[in-house]
């Protein structure tokens, strides 16, 4: 499976962003899905996953109550709606599928970079 990511930008402290994730192939509805992110200087992080119905949903404290993961198998896109941005939300998000039953995320995105100004 291939992952594009998008929806990254510039915005303030407070403000919301809408991060999309593409995926090809006709079997994105059997992956888990999840989003990590990078800060500069800093080890790649974990920020959410999804299960592969949409049933199931996992967020790291920092992002809990602001973030929400999401995914819509007809379209083949998992999302992540960020609200109320922290300073220390800047990283580049990047989307990654794992097969069901597996631990392993094996497939990635490029990344999109989100910043957001105090």
């Amino acid at each position: 499976v291939q992952l594009q990511a998008s929806g990254g930008g510039l915005v303030q402290a407070g403000e919301s962003l809408r991060l999309s994730c593409a995926a090809s192939g006709r079997t994105f509805s059997t992956y888990g899905m999840a989003w990590f992110r990078q800060a500069p200087g800093k080890e790649r992080e974990f920020v959410a996953r999804i299960s592969w119905s949409g049933g199931s949903t996992y967020y790291t404290d920092s992002v809990k109550g602001r973030f929400t993961i999401t995914r819509d198998n007809a379209k083949n896109t998992v999302y992540l709606q960020m609200d109320s941005l922290k300073p220390e939300d800047t990283a580049v998000y990047f989307c990654a599928a794992r097969q069901t039953g597996s631990t392993t995320y094996r497939y990635w995105g490029q990344g999109t970079q989100v910043t957001v100004s105090s």
